[in-house]
């Protein structure tokens, strides 16, 4: 197998990437000026800018969970055993020591195991909480009637932080990895570019060059 530069990132994947990365911030800022963790900005106007990017945001999803369906993109999110020890182990130890990462991109599984493991608990737990806990705090005049002493209220509410916090962790150990290795700049690019390294088979380059997605 061979190193090149594949197109693995079509233009919806990069705006789905970059939309999710300013919607999560204004979230995260909304969302912190409502919790109290600082002033700037009216409390009202938080509440506003935090639910309507909230619901764009689960627009967005919505699509994307479609596209990724419709194109099976889905595979590669689905977490292996295989290799999975060898990348844990990178991260803890080899990293620090200049090691060569051991997991090689190929263009059918772009992610490592432990990065496919990590965006598949952010699929499907993570996104789920905070998506129905949020769409259940805002729709509590609807079903709160008979909630007494508001227990239901605070459960949804305390699930909803909980899944906040846990994606803003997701999101500090996702910039941090992406200073490992190559450096930051090299791993951003694909995702302006679309174009990233992966290792093909000669079927597989002959495949894509017919395609046009090879990069010279």
């Amino acid at each position: 197998m061979a190193e090149h530069f594949v197109k693995v990132y079509t233009r919806f994947n990069r705006i789905w990437h970059w939309s999710q990365v300013v919607s999560i911030m204004l979230l995260f800022f909304t969302g912190a000026r409502m919790l109290g963790l600082h002033q700037l900005g009216p409390f009202g106007l938080a509440v506003t800018v935090h639910t309507l990017v909230a619901l764009a945001l689960l627009l967005l999803w919505a699509f994307a969970t479609f596209w990724l369906f419709t194109t099976g993109g889905w595979r590669q999110f689905i977490p292996r055993l295989t290799g999975m020890v060898k990348v844990a182990r990178f991260y803890a130890f080899g990293v620090f020591k200049g090691e060569e990462h051991p997991y090689h991109k190929t263009f059918d599984r772009r992610h490592n195991p432990l990065q496919a493991l990590a965006y598949f608990a952010l699929k499907m737990a993570l996104f789920p909480a905070i998506w129905i806990s949020g769409l259940l705090y805002l729709s509590y005049n609807l079903w709160g009637a008979n909630d007494a002493q508001a227990f239901w209220l605070g459960l949804v509410a305390n699930i909803h932080v909980l899944a906040a916090f846990a994606i803003a962790a997701f999101v500090v150990a996702h910039v941090y990895l992406l200073t490992i290795g190559h450096g930051f700049r090299e791993h951003v690019r694909p995702m302006l570019t679309g174009y990233d390294r992966v290792d093909l088979t000669p079927e597989a380059e002959a495949y894509l060059a017919q395609k046009g997605l090879l990069k010279d």
